[in-house]
């Protein structure tokens, strides 16, 4: 009856990433909150009206589709593609925080995209979910997802999720609308290769820190 949090970089990693896991503790009461590192807005050119607010939206609609709680997210709202550096202050900043949530919270499983993917902002959550660990001072588990990479290798050790409805996570997708549609004009697409979801996901045991 693990208490669980996910981190996701930008809005709709969460869905690609870890939408099985979500329903899952959402349904069994363990899901504990969703931390968003940025607002999203570099997926549209600099300046693109409303549409911090229309990410920040689309991602409770999500949440709610997939059973979670929209007074749940939580967003730092770091520069989009441009993460603060892990020896700066606000970095530190942002590692005390999520450490006090982790420790008030008693949250006992992090959940976080790997640091093996491409994007730096998705490296910087994962690195940022180890330093809340250790500001936390209690013993965390983490695993990390994968949105745009694969698993590692059989070496690991993996957690597997309960299958859901592939049709849910595909309606939680559908509610990130600029990612999906011409909303906002030019900007980042989802391609459809992206969007056929797995029923379920598979996490990697990375490390349990206290």
């Amino acid at each position: 009856m693990a208490r669980w949090l996910v981190i996701a970089p930008h809005p709709d990693d969460e869905t690609l990433g870890a939408g099985a896991l979500i329903a899952e503790t959402a349904r069994s009461g363990r899901l504990h909150g969703i931390v968003y590192l940025t607002d999203g807005t570099g997926s549209h050119p600099p300046g693109t009206a409303g549409l911090a607010r229309a990410r920040q939206r689309e991602a409770g609609h999500a949440l709610h589709r997939l059973g979670g709680d929209r007074s749940m997210i939580d967003c730092l709202g770091w520069k989009d593609a441009n993460p603060h550096p892990r020896d700066g202050l606000e970095f530190r900043r942002a590692a005390q925080r999520l450490g006090a949530w982790l420790r008030d919270r008693r949250i006992d499983a992090i959940a976080v995209s790997d640091v093996q993917e491409h994007h730096c902002d998705h490296v910087a959550a994962w690195h940022l979910a180890q330093a809340a660990i250790r500001h936390a001072r209690r013993g965390v588990t983490l695993f990390s997802y994968h949105v745009w990479g694969t698993a590692p290798g059989e070496a690991c050790r993996r957690y597997h999720t309960c299958r859901m409805p592939p049709a849910r996570r595909r309606q939680a997708l559908r509610a990130h609308r600029s990612q999906l549609s011409p909303l906002f004009g030019d900007g980042f697409r989802l391609d459809t290769r992206t969007q056929r979801m797995p029923a379920a996901d598979c996490l990697t045991l990375r490390r349990r820190l206290s």
